[in-house]
């Protein structure tokens, strides 16, 4: 078995993002870290959307990354700390659109490790020199220059090790042009280490300590360190020299201090909390993430708690003292895992959970009524300060970036009836998890829909002069009329632009630089800009059948087969070329391309014949209307289209791969082929074929992202466009359209006008590059698992969460303080303070935004509803009570009770997480009600174990309790136990059936295979795995073999071999398997694993599925970080051999941004085994043009082969 790995969506969530001018422009962008992604965005300052520039797989783990300015500069470079043992810096090379890496340094072995650097990095403020380190003991100072060509140089490593201390944080201070010096945050854990009694680690006290690099001297020196109050966990540097105080800010729990060296006293100021906030009143409140934004007269810091409230932090100085820290609460945003604050007056706030967003910052909060804090102000030790949270006020937000990590659980089905399956996956945690159903498609945004007179067949837009930016008229042709609307503020019907109205047209166009065509079935009508009309009429009872237009050309087929070609001449007349061609039969369908810049022609038309031919025809003056190529089609053509594509990226000037002219063939048997058209023969060459859907493919040429691409209409409608050097062709999802052209105006400078039976739509696609659209639909608390009742299509939801209250807890604790709150007024105050806690239990934050209230450990709040995730309404909801949380469900039917369903449910009353204790687990018995769409409790039957997995099984349950696999059958008061096996290893985490075989997951032990034996009522674990997996998720490939997902991020692919029988009956009794305990207490058989394959992010869910229709199947997952891919088969040794090979070269290409080496890192826990990675192969399109052709002549193949096997590859399975 030869599996092909390919990523349908890369990772979602973010885990660092940093920002600077990394094109070296004026411009601000975002590097955000994926994981094992690199990404660049860029923010327009004008509209506030937030762009891709360049995503980039770096094949390794970004642990920590740090934009860098060499002194004067005026460019940012990204410095990488990996898994690698290597520092790597970066460039952004605009002109390319790719990362190139200036300098890479080994100093450690690979993958993450306890002191090995790459955790943490620090650097200087004014770009001297940066700081990596080790969780444990080691720390690496390279110092960072300019050579004569004023390339950035890196020196040898300085060491500042210590052994035995552990590193928390590290960040560079600015101490203007002194020694760099860098602050790190400590704990020697030596003595504690060497006393058994336990007492010197409960005293152990975290250091700051101060790291100076003596650049005369060149080494580092710690220079100085002093003991905290508190555990630290967060430093910030202060800006210094001229532009402040310097020092550092120190968030711990429950307050911030600066520090500073010399006679500075040390200033604390308290964490403001929430008033009457529902949290335990123990907990300790810390900062989570920072940001600083300076100019050269201010600066100020805005941090975040760990609720998302944003603080805006002020230094008052005294000369070069200072006085007091200033905090005053600002806004509320989800939790973030990196902020950052552009220049340009945006907040990007990279959430840890759920999606990003970027904020305009509308308001510094300067002069509102908010209440400022202050460490000037009097409080006892242990106090604090109170604020009340409260909607946006200083910030707007101006997009959302759609990120689905952590999926927690996906299913592919098709509940919608759309013949493409959806995916239905469950995301985020707490109170902003969501369910979310992904389509494959371009998101459409409707800017406007009006009614038409009638039903029109054809629309087009023109712009009245070629200067202009936006066009200028829309033409709306009818049956047997034509409609002329001006596109202004609002867009209405006109009768004097010289279009003729009362016939229908079969095309329009600009001509030359100010005129306009408009052709229809009797001739041809030229408007020129002073509203002169030049008519052409068709000869004798000849009428125009099809015609093709540009902005200087113009080309008919009359009735009868025969061309006629105009062209327009330096004054902008329209003049006939002498001789018309004749062609053998009737003209279906033509295509011009457009006039190529510094051009008078274009030099091909493209003629398809109701003969199932396509011709292309020269224009050149020298052999015109002369037949250069032809082509055979499987069926008839419906439309042509000849695009430029790949180019007009800005600043490219080199010729790439995709560049080029490509003809668009739509036949009518709804397949779209796409073929590129040499530039100086006319020939056609490299077919590809795409099946779009059920009806004739007609095609349109619009504009997208300042490059043409090509809308392609079937059942439904496609964009075939070039996205960061890449072809993608997508549905839009959106109803069927029937005719469009591309179309811009102020408020939409890249829409298409279109038309669906009588309504005329102006429609935007903001997301390129976008492979789903999605769906999203609130849920209360962290989804753990869903099933699909197949009758109804609706789903049901467990859900839970750990460290949270249910509503009834919630409003018991409301009332609890409200009650307080009168209770410790005085007898003046009574009055007020009744209206203050009226007030209070009135008030009701959202949750999604303000966050869920933290209940402390062990305490767990879930709920079980019944959802229609197609409409998106909840059918039933049932919460479980306090500290009752939900961990397995499953459909079931016994075979006692005939055709009824039933739904299990497991659950487990005060679970402790570690080690792992509850008090009792329940399986819970529900039967339908109410049509399918309530539930009703039967029965609950206490268990002495977590149900962590249920799975029906001939008439009756499987569940596995804990580490124990029973089999129960429905009783009239509660489940009863039939059978039980006691031999699994730890913990039962998913059952698979098929006959008599069941496969059982185990938390860290892998499969184990069991058969049951009706006569004996025994379960016999008969084999089971060589290596210990961690197992998250499971699939059942066939009878014998089974994939599995770790925690370490590897998949895996496990099957008996073919003598292991599952038969254990050597001895008559059956007991022989039960004291027959093999080799190391295992089975006696053991399972081969036949694939392995590191991922690289936590898989949470496997399944076999076709993802597009008429697809072969394939092993779909989905992971923690929002990512999809899928494990394909090859059906052919021939294609595994290519692919291997293909690998095998790109491996020696390719060298990794991050500096790790490809095979290591996909063999990380386990050899990389049978699996081949598609990632890898794919950025063969994205190679320089030479190193292409050098590799495919190896592999005896052209550049143009081999990637359309790989598009071939990927459009097969998936999309």
């Amino acid at each position: 078995m030869f599996l092909y790995n390919l990523t349908l969506q890369r990772a979602t969530g973010i885990t660092h993002a940093a920002h600077g001018n990394f094109s070296g422009t004026k411009q601000q962008e975002i590097i955000v870290s994926r994981g094992k992604v690199l990404e660049l965005l860029r923010p327009d300052p004008n509209t506030g959307k937030v762009h891709t520039l360049l995503t980039s797989e770096v094949f390794g783990v970004i642990r920590s990354l740090m934009p860098f300015r060499l002194t004067g500069g005026s460019k940012d470079y990204i410095i990488l700390g990996s898994d690698s043992g290597r520092i790597v810096i970066l460039e952004y090379v605009a002109s390319k659109n790719i990362f190139e890496k200036i300098q890479q340094e080994t100093y450690g072995k690979s993958g993450c490790r306890r002191i090995v650097p790459g955790q943490q990095l620090a650097i200087d403020p004014r770009g001297r020199a940066v700081m990596v380190g080790a969780v444990e003991k080691q720390k690496l100072v390279y110092i960072l220059n300019r050579d004569a060509q004023a390339r950035l140089t890196i020196s040898s490593p300085l060491e500042a090790h210590k052994a035995n201390t552990l590193g928390y944080y590290m960040v560079g201070v600015d101490v203007g042009f002194e020694n760099p010096t860098f602050a790190c945050l400590e704990v020697d854990y030596e003595e504690a280490d060497s006393d058994p009694t336990g007492e010197s680690a409960s005293k152990l006290q975290q250091m700051l300590t101060y790291y100076e690099l003596d650049l005369g001297l060149n080494h580092v020196v710690r220079k100085y360190s002093e003991p905290l109050e508190e555990h630290a966990n967060m430093l910030i540097s202060v800006p210094g020299g001229s532009e402040g105080p310097s020092g550092v800010l120190i968030c711990s729990e429950n307050y911030i201090t600066y520090k500073n060296f010399g006679d500075q006293p040390d200033i604390r100021c308290p964490i403001p909390r929430r008033r009457n906030d529902l949290d335990d009143p123990e907990r300790g409140m810390i900062f989570v993430c920072n940001a600083t934004h300076k100019t050269k007269s201010m600066f100020f810091f805005l941090t975040q708690t760990e609720q998302g409230d944003v603080f805006k932090i002020t230094l008052e100085t005294d000369e070069d003292m200072v006085t007091e820290v200033r905090l005053k609460y600002f806004d509320t945003v989800p939790v973030a895992s990196s902020m950052c604050v552009l220049k340009t007056g945006f907040l990007f706030i990279a959430s840890e959970f759920g999606n990003h967003y970027l904020y305009q910052i509308a308001h510094l909060g300067d002069d509102d009524d908010e209440p400022e804090f202050s460490s000037a102000m009097p409080l006892e030790e242990g106090d604090t300060f109170f604020f009340a949270p409260r909607p946006l006020k200083n910030l707007v937000m101006v997009d959302e970036m759609d990120s689905l990590s952590p999926i927690m659980h996906c299913q592919i089905a098709d509940l919608a009836n759309e013949d493409t399956p959806q995916l239905f996956a469950m995301c985020g945690r707490g109170p902003r998890s969501t369910l979310r159903v992904l389509r494959h498609g371009l998101e459409v945004s409707e800017m406007a829909v009006s009614e038409l007179p009638g039903n029109p067949n054809a629309v087009w837009t023109v712009k009245r002069n070629i200067e202009d930016e936006f066009d200028a008229y829309i033409i709306v042709s009818f049956v047997n009329a034509t409609l002329v609307l001006s596109i202004g503020e609002t867009v209405e019907e006109v009768t004097d632009s010289g279009f003729l109205g009362t016939t229908p047209t079969l095309s329009c166009s600009q001509l030359g630089d100010d005129a306009l065509v408009q052709i229809y079935p009797d001739g041809i009508r030229h408007i020129r800009s002073d509203k002169r009309v030049n008519e052409w009429k068709t000869p004798g009872k000849k009428t125009i059948v099809r015609c093709a237009v540009n902005q200087r050309q113009v080309v008919i087929a009359l009735s009868g087969g025969e061309l006629v070609y105009f062209e327009m001449d330096p004054t902008g007349q329209l003049n006939e070329y002498t001789e018309r061609k004749e062609l053998s039969s009737d003209v279906v369908c033509m295509g011009l391309g457009r006039v190529p810049s510094g051009e008078q022609r274009c030099r091909f038309l493209a003629v398809g014949l109701n003969d199932n031919t396509v011709r292309i025809i020269s224009l050149d003056p020298t052999d015109c209307l002369s037949p250069l190529s032809m082509q055979a089609l499987p069926a008839s053509p419906e439309s042509l289209c000849i695009v430029e594509m790949g180019g007009a990226v800005e600043g490219q000037e080199e010729a790439h791969i995709n560049h080029g002219l490509f003809l668009n063939i739509g036949l009518q048997n709804g397949v779209l082929l796409r073929a590129v058209l040499d530039n100086v023969t006319g020939d056609l060459s490299d077919t590809r074929t795409r099946y779009l859907g059920s009806r004739p493919v007609k095609l349109f040429r619009i504009s997208m992202q300042g490059s043409d691409s090509v809308l392609a209409m079937s059942s439904r409608s496609w964009l075939s466009y070039t996205y960061q050097n890449r072809f993608h062709l997508t549905p839009l999802s959106y109803d069927t359209l029937e005719y469009a052209s591309g179309f811009a105006s102020e408020q939409c400078p890249e829409g298409i006008v279109a038309i669906s039976t009588n309504t005329l739509r102006i429609l935007a696609l903001e997301k390129l590059g976008a492979i789903f659209n999605q769906v999203s639909i609130p849920l209360q608390y962290t989804p753990r698992k869903f099933v699909i009742h197949a009758e109804t299509g609706n789903v049901i939801v467990i859900e839970s969460d750990h460290n949270a209250y249910t509503e009834d807890t919630k409003q018991q604790r409301k009332q609890q303080m409200a009650e307080e709150m009168v209770e410790a007024a005085g007898e003046e105050e009574q009055q007020l303070a009744a209206e203050m806690a009226a007030a209070f239990l009135q008030e009701n934050l959202p949750e999604d935004v303000f966050g869920a209230p933290k209940a402390g450990n062990g305490m767990w709040a879930s709920q079980i509803q019944i959802m229609n995730p197609i409409n998106g309404k909840t059918l039933c909801k049932l919460p479980l009570e306090q500290n009752e949380a939900a961990f397995s469900v499953s459909i079931v039917r016994f075979a006692n009770h005939g055709d009824e369903a039933f739904v299990l449910v497991g659950t487990v009353k005060d679970l402790v997480l570690s080690p792992r204790s509850c008090s009792c687990g329940y399986i819970l018995c529900f039967r339908f009600t109410n049509n399918y769409e309530g539930l009703e409790l039967l029965h609950r039957t206490p268990v002495d174990d977590v149900p962590a997995a249920i799975a029906a099984f001939q008439g009756r349950v499987l569940i596995g309790v804990g580490r124990h696999l029973r089999i129960y059958d429905l009783g009239k008061k509660k489940m009863l136990r039939k059978c039980e096996n006691k031999f699994l290893p730890n913990f039962v985490t998913a059952i698979h059936v098929n006959g008599n075989r069941i496969m059982v997951s185990d938390i860290q032990d892998s499969f184990h295979f069991v058969r049951y034996k009706r006569h004996e009522n025994q379960l016999i674990v008969f084999a089971d795995d060589t290596c210990p997996r961690w197992l998250t998720c499971s699939c059942m490939l066939d009878y014998n073999t089974m994939a599995g997902a770790d925690k370490f991020g590897n998949i895996c692919v496990v099957r008996l071999p073919s003598n292991a029988t599952d038969d254990v009956d050597e001895d008559p009794t059956g007991n022989k398997a039960l004291w027959d305990r093999g080799s190391l207490n295992g089975a006696s058989q053991k399972a081969d694993s036949i694939a392995n394959f590191h991922v690289g992010e936590m898989i949470t869910s496997l399944q076999k599925a076709t993802l597009i229709p008429g697809g072969s199947e394939s092993l779909v997952y989905t992971t923690l970080s929002g990512s999809l891919g899928m494990l394909v088969p090859f059906s052919s040794h021939e294609d595994h051999d290519f692919f291997q090979h293909l690998e095998m070269h790109m491996r020696s290409e390719v060298q990794s941004l991050c500096g790790r080496d490809h095979l290591a890192y996909r063999s990380y826990y386990f050899p990389v085994r049978n699996v081949i990675d598609g990632d890898l192969c794919e950025m063969f399109t994205s190679m320089d043009v030479s190193r292409q052709k050098q590799i495919s002549e190896e592999l005896d193949r052209t550049p143009a082969e081999v990637s359309k096997k790989l598009e071939d590859t990927r459009t097969r399975f998936a999309f």
